[in-house]
Order: C-alpha cells, then sequence, then structure tokens
C-alpha cells in the first residue's frame, strides 16, 4: 500500500490539496486563490475553469513537496464548497455557465414566490431545509431558465447538474464518472433525505430533468480512477463530503450528541443526532452528516453568515488592526464597564432568524467607545451568535439537553485563544481545540483512507482525535445572564 491519502478542500475562496499519512500527520500542502466574480449586487460566480484548474495544480505541487508519486497515493478523497452549482455538456465538458456560488442571492425572487404558493412546509419535510436561495434547486432552475439553449438538451439528458464535488469527479475520471454523495445531495432541496433518493416531486416543482442529476453514492466509496495523463498514474478516488460534514468526521464526531464548530467567514455548527433525523421547529437545518454502506447519520446545523468575516471588516474597513491575530490582544484591553454590541448582520442574520433583510448594528456606545471595545464586541458577537444555535439545537432535540456540553472548533478564527475563552464563557461549554486543525482536509482524507482501508474504522479513528487545548467556562452565571439578556434585546430590536 502506498503512504499517503491525498485530500482535496476545495473551499470559497481558494482550492488546497493535502497529503495524509496513515498517522494522520501532514506531509505536504498546496492552496491556490482563484478569482471571486460578482456580476450584480447579491451575484456571486466562480469561473469553473479556475476550479479545476486550481485542483489539479495544488494536487500535483502537494505531491511534489512530499516526492510522492501517483504509486505513492492510495486514495483521493474530496471535501467541497457546498451548494455551489454548475451545469456543464455532457459530451464536451464545458460548463454552459461560471458556477453559481452558495452565497448567490438571485433566485430570492423565485423562492419567494414558491413560500408564497405554499411550497415550504413540502420542501422541509422532505428536504430537512428552508426554502431559501442558499440551496441549488432554485440555482439550477436558473440556470435552467435564463441560459441559452439549456432546457432542451438538458431533457434529453445532454447536460449535467453537479455541486463542486461531482464537477471535480467528473474532470477528474475523464468524463467517466457522473455521481456525488449523500451529503452534498442533502443540499440540493431536491433529495429525500428519508428515503435517500432524488424526489420526483421536487423535480417537478423546480423544473429539473432527473437526467441530468448524478448518482448519489454513500460518503465512503469507490468513486472512480483518475484519468492516468492528470498524475502519472491513475488515483482511485473515495471519498467525498461537502466541507461542513467533512469537518464533523475531521473532528471524529461519530456519536449522536456531539457537536462540532466551524469559524472561518461565517460559522457553521453541526451536531450529529445519529440515525433518526430530527425535524427543525427553531430555523436549523436537518441534514444528512454522512452515509457509510448505505446507512445514513443526520445532523442538525445551524449557519451563522458573519464570524471571522466582522474580524474583516475591523481590519480592511475600519482599519483598526493590520492583521486579523491581533484582535485578540485589542479586545482584551476593552474597557469592561463598556456594554457594546455588535449584531453584526452585514448580509443579514442567519440561523436561527433567517432575516436576509436585517443589517448590522452597534449598540450602548458613548464617548470612551474606542477600537478596544468594537474588538471585543466584534469576537464576542460570534461566542453570542453561537448561543442562540445551541439555545435552538436543545429546543429541537431535548435528548442532547445534558450533551451539549463540549464543542469541538476549527477554522482559522478558533487559532485566537481570546475568542475561543469568549465563545467558552458565553455558551457556558467546554470548547476542544484539536492537535489536527485541518479538520475539513482530515474528513475528506478518512473518507478516502476508509475505503481502501489505510485508516481504521470510526471508533478507532475516534479514539485517536486529540485536543490542542481545552478552554472551560470561566464567566459567572450572573454576567452570562446579563450579556445574553442585552444581546437578544439588541436582536430583536433589529427584527422588528
Amino acid at each position: 500500500m502506498g503512504s499517503y491519502v491525498l485530500a482535496i478542500d476545495q473551499g470559497t475562496t481558494s482550492t488546497r490539496s493535502i497529503l495524509f499519512r496513515s498517522d494522520m500527520s501532514i506531509a505536504a500542502v498546496s492552496q491556490r486563490e482563484f478569482t471571486q466574480h460578482f456580476p450584480a449586487d447579491g451575484e456571486v460566480e466562480h469561473d469553473p475553469e479556475e476550479l479545476w484548474t486550481t485542483t489539479v495544480e495544488t494536487c500535483r505541487s502537494a505531491m511534489r513537496g512530499a516526492g510522492a508519486s501517483a504509486a505513492d497515493v492510495v486514495a483521493i478523497g474530496i471535501a467541497n464548497q457546498r451548494e455551489t452549482t454548475l451545469l456543464w455538456d455532457r459530451s464536451s465538458g464545458r460548463a454552459l455557465h461560471r458556477a453559481i456560488v452558495w452565497q448567490d442571492r438571485r433566485t430570492v425572487g423565485m423562492c419567494a414566490k414558491l413560500r408564497a404558493d405554499g411550497h415550504g412546509p413540502l420542501i422541509a419535510a422532505r428536504t430537512g431545509l428552508l426554502l431559501d436561495p442558499y440551496f441549488s434547486g432554485s440555482k439550477i432552475a436558473w440556470l435552467l431558465d435564463r441560459v441559452p439553449e439549456a432546457a432542451a438538451p438538458a431533457a434529453r439528458g445532454q447536460l449535467a447538474f453537479g455541486t463542486v464535488d461531482s464537477y471535480l469527479l467528473w474532470r477528474l475520471t475523464g468524463g467517466k464518472v457522473h455521481a456525488t454523495d449523500a451529503t452534498n445531495a442533502s443540499r440540493t432541496l431536491l433529495f429525500d433525505i428519508h428515503k435517500g433518493r432524488w424526489d420526483a416531486e421536487l423535480l417537478a416543482l423546480f423544473g429539473v430533468p432527473k437526467a441530468i442529476l448524478p448518482q448519489v453514492l454513500d460518503s465512503s466509496a469507490a468513486f472512480g480512477f483518475t484519468d492516468p495523463e492528470l498524475f502519472g498514474a491513475a488515483i482511485p478516488i473515495c471519498g467525498i463530503a461537502g466541507d461542513q460534514q467533512a469537518a464533523l468526521i475531521g473532528q471524529a464526531c461519530f456519536a449522536p450528541g456531539m457537536l462540532k464548530s466551524t469559524y472561518g467567514t461565517g460559522c457553521f455548527a453541526v451536531l450529529n443526532t445519529g440515525p433518526t433525523p430530527v425535524a427543525s421547529k427553531n430555523k436549523l437545518l436537518t441534514t444528512v452528516a454522512y452515509q457509510f454502506a448505505g446507512e445514513r447519520t443526520y445532523a442538525l446545523e445551524g449557519s451563522i453568515f458573519v464570524a471571522g468575516a466582522a474580524v474583516q471588516w475591523l481590519r480592511d474597513s475600519l482599519r483598526l488592526v493590520d492583521n486579523a491575530a491581533a484582535t485578540g490582544t485589542l479586545a482584551a484591553a476593552a474597557d469592561p464597564t463598556q456594554e457594546v454590541i455588535l449584531v453584526p448582520g452585514f448580509v443579514g442574520l442567519g440561523a436561527p432568524y433567517w432575516r436576509p433583510d436585517v443589517r448590522g448594528a452597534l449598540f450602548g456606545l458613548t464617548r470612551a467607545t474606542g477600537p478596544a471595545e468594537l474588538a471585543r464586541a466584534a469576537l464576542e458577537s460570534v461566542g453570542l451568535q453561537t448561543s442562540d444555535l445551541l439555545s435552538a439545537m436543545r429546543l429541537d432535540w431535548p435528548e442532547a439537553k445534558d450533551a451539549l456540553k463540549v464543542l469541538r472548533v476549527d477554522g482559522g478564527m478558533a487559532d485566537s485563544d481570546w475568542t475561543m475563552q469568549c465563545l467558552a464563557d458565553l455558551t457556558a461549554c467546554t470548547v476542544d481545540r484539536p492537535h489536527i486543525r485541518e479538520t475539513t482536509a482530515l474528513g475528506a482524507a478518512y473518507l478516502a483512507g476508509l475505503q481502501v482501508g489505510f485508516f481504521s474504522e470510526p471508533d478507532r479513528f475516534a479514539a485517536q482525535w486529540r485536543a490542542e487545548r481545552r478552554f472551560e467556562p470561566r464567566m459567572d452565571g450572573a454576567t452570562r445572564q446579563k450579556k445574553l439578556q442585552a444581546w437578544t434585546a439588541a436582536v430583536g430590536r433589529l427584527l422588528n
């Protein structure tokens, strides 16, 4: 057996490829950023060719960095930005349009009409999702309606739809395999998460021909082999998962009640709920956590639109800091008597509110408010929003009330000790930061390695997980409650 598993972590702003050894240590990393296209207000697109070329370039670069040939790589795993939508010609492989990114809001009107027509409850019951432009279904409908000469070829099965994982799989295999995994399928608004199949009624609702859809496989499966010309020999592709589910796996959250939260531009908290899907009554998402051997494990997910983006705002717009790492030091120097609250609704509020019309606001400003207090407010907003998600999870799944006491964290913001201590204080949870920070890529690598026997079964993999640092709550209950009440009041002002 070879020495490495190659993980492709195809994200929203960059593509990274990482070679993992059998002990889960990293042998080499390569990363390439790509262009963000904003053709109109609320529209976000990626060039499919850039997604492809950065993938191939980083794979080759990582292999060179480790001195590895294709023979040294036992398998490839893919983690991808979810919901981002592509449509391409099966014969030529040419994409008919730029990829429409998950952040894109161009189908707000379409979703509003479907809600007004009463389709929201059906969609939620079948898919576990809210009727929102965030997901792929309305994006596919837009492409079929707006791209010239797309509808007829699609109906004949001449076109293929895919999220980024499917598109990369198609290209990597030289057009031989059109497939996805259950986690990505569950983010399309077209997939019945209970029956594990594409839903004919939902396809008709969005006007999507079944002929363009990929085959849905397990998250750890034999997806196919790379074209030998890409890396010198064929390499099996054996793992696929959406990035947040891949992070859940990389954090070894295999037991019901285990929770991870990723703090990047936004925040995505995912709670393993086991073999039974939990329908949310508090505007969380019910989704597929992973699928092994045809058996689905489910999760509740809460999405925060602005986490690290608030730090970027301090750095790039207000110019209060030169780099993101400085915000923790600045926040630590804040006047504790000032109660400044930032509600970071720069692009609306996500879970559990789902109010795209809301915008950000600062409360409690005085003449003495300065950069330190603004930095503290920005970092505290992340913990306060996370507390909202945990409260919704406890209401949705009372069985998890006692389990939701430990939060495993990853993402760029997890590097900040001050922010993680603040998170522990405001959520009253123990916050565990893992020894291996590349959890999304590790999850993709694990899925691939599991399929070929390179990595051990989930229970043994979970036993190898190690925390680099544990943050215990230090804030007294009265202070915490006061801060949470002030936050709830501030959000209430915006919502009303």
